[in-house]
């Protein structure tokens, strides 16, 4: 049904090869950022295509979000009550096993965002498309830096309001025994969340959706409610929390066409939130 990726008869290079006849082909180009008008099976394909990617990674974690919280909703305590760990032990009393354990939950995490880069590769694209590349570190590392330091302290004001408003379950960022690999574990699985939901949703999602046509306003608006449907198992002020931080990823992507910086932002919230709360949770009373 695929072909290799030839340039198209506009002279237009990338994109995938889709014969609806043996001497026909049509072709959708690799630039996200000016799209062209697709031919009704190269639609389709791209269609599936998001589909298949998001059916095996946030899609499928969305759909046990959604389950998770009706689940929480029917128990007879608040929401307040209950509560979420986010890393938790896979081997309790026995740390060795533990270890590679986690470690093997953070590579196979990582799938799909090769199987991203290899679609792209595909479409004749590569994942600097998207603005995962070295070609501007620092600017790439103050912009994350900056967004961190905005969206995190404004999250967790936000998270503390949601809670004592019973939206929000309590949630725990690190349930890990106090062991030499706990930090370095920890600071492996924010990178994993940055790399796993930033290209995906960010980089992947957004502008697959402006090839098929969006509008870049429709696009931030249904990349920013699906990064808040994956999160209602933490409940409603997640869910509402995490639609304001991906319009705003969103909104910087289409403007800065890069990835990277979200990826950095996403990677120092999660680190700063996991190893604070491991470090300080056993000797402080104002944690909720």
């Amino acid at each position: 049904m695929s072909a290799p990726s030839q340039p198209n008869p506009d002279g237009v290079q990338g994109g995938y090869s889709v014969r609806s006849s043996p001497n026909q082909a049509v072709y959708w180009p690799a630039d996200w950022a000016d799209p062209q008008p697709l031919p009704g099976p190269a639609r389709r394909l791209l269609i599936w295509e998001i589909i298949a990617v998001f059916s095996v990674s946030l899609g499928a974690s969305g759909v046990r979000a959604v389950v998770s919280l009706i689940g929480s909703l029917t128990e007879r305590q608040a929401l307040s009550a209950q509560h979420v760990v986010i890393n938790f032990s896979q081997a309790p009393g026995r740390p060795w096993l533990d270890l590679f354990l986690q470690l093997v939950s953070i590579a196979t995490g990582l799938a799909p965002v090769l199987l991203v880069f290899y679609l792209l590769a595909r479409n004749g694209e590569r994942s600097s498309s998207i603005g995962v590349d070295a070609t501007e570190p620092g600017r790439d590392l103050l912009r994350g830096a900056g967004l961190a330091a905005l969206i995190g302290g404004a999250g967790l004001g936000f998270y503390y309001l949601a809670y004592k408003a019973d939206i929000a379950l309590y949630i725990a960022p690190s349930g890990l025994p106090d062991i030499w690999w706990r930090i370095p574990v920890l600071l492996l699985s924010a990178v994993q969340d940055g790399l796993l939901e930033e290209v995906l949703v960010i980089g992947y999602l957004l502008s697959r959706l402006r090839i098929l046509g969006l509008s870049p306003a429709a696009a931030v608006a249904i990349g920013a409610v699906f990064r808040g449907t994956y999160h209602l198992h933490q409940g409603f002020g997640a869910f509402i929390g995490n639609v304001i931080m991906g319009v705003i990823f969103g909104v910087l992507f289409m403007r800065w066409r890069r990835a990277n910086p979200m990826i950095i932002a996403h990677t120092l919230i999660n680190a700063v939130a996991f190893v604070g709360y491991a470090l300080l949770a056993p000797h402080v009373s104002w944690l909720p």
